[in-house]
């Protein structure tokens, strides 16, 4: 039986302030990020990418020499760093410590680590909180691995997006040149499965889709086709 955060069958936030809220949830390299971002510039709402906050804590904990199999200190450590997501003409920018680390979160040895840090308790109470209050206002997509069953249940719009392994990796592949590394394809199809059983299987808030989620299998499909999907998903239903 999965580990529950505190109010997770509460939701933590009353039903009346989910309206307009869209979460957004999915595996590893799904291209949620991309379409949360456009999928709320469509719609005016307020973008928050909760990955990019254990991404940051990840980073800050591989700063710290603090191994991520180390729960308790992983743990402390959450508990004291300060992580803000920023807004900007370039699109969301990520603070750790006051620090601007949207790219170095993206890197792959964060990308090796970030699940075993998310899969901690205390890491995930803390962020959770956070996460809650930065959707109190509504008028947001916010997108992670637990938004829908965890974060924010009581969202009005919850969608489950998806792609095959294979498709995953590629796209991940892409990303990376992009950013000056070169990883062969058949070591992120490798990397991306052991995520995928590490975030499906944790004790604490597993990757899963919501049992009112709509899922989205975005094998194939273009980012405009998706977007597309969703915002006529979320628009028919206002």
């Amino acid at each position: 039986m999965s580990k529950l955060l505190p109010n997770d069958r509460e939701g933590g936030l009353s039903p009346l302030v989910m309206r307009n809220v869209v979460a957004i949830d999915g595996p590893a390299g799904a291209g949620k990020s991309t379409v949360a971002k456009l999928l709320a510039r469509r719609l005016g709402f307020l973008y928050i990418d909760t990955g990019a906050m254990y991404r940051a804590v990840t980073l800050k904990a591989l700063r710290e020499g603090v191994p991520s199999t180390e729960d308790e200190a992983v743990g402390s450590l959450a508990g004291k760093v300060s992580i803000d997501l920023v807004s900007s003409g370039n699109g969301l920018r990520v603070f750790l410590d006051g620090e601007d680390v949207t790219e170095e979160i993206r890197s792959p040895e964060v990308s090796r680590h970030v699940s075993y840090v998310a899969r901690i308790y205390a890491v995930r109470k803390r962020l959770t909180t956070l996460q809650r209050e930065m959707a109190r206002s509504g008028g947001v997509v916010m997108e992670g691995r637990d938004i829908g069953t965890c974060v924010l249940p009581e969202a009005d719009h919850k969608f489950f997006v998806t792609a095959s392994v294979r498709e995953r990796a590629r796209r991940r592949q892409g990303d990376l040149r992009r950013q000056g590394h070169d990883i062969d394809l058949e070591t992120l199809v490798q990397e991306i499965e052991k995520r995928d059983f590490i975030d499906s299987t944790r004790e604490v808030a597993p990757l899963k889709p919501a049992p009112d989620a709509k899922v989205i299998d975005t094998t194939g499909k273009t980012v405009e086709e998706v977007v597309n999907l969703l915002a006529t998903e979320v628009l028919k239903r206002q």
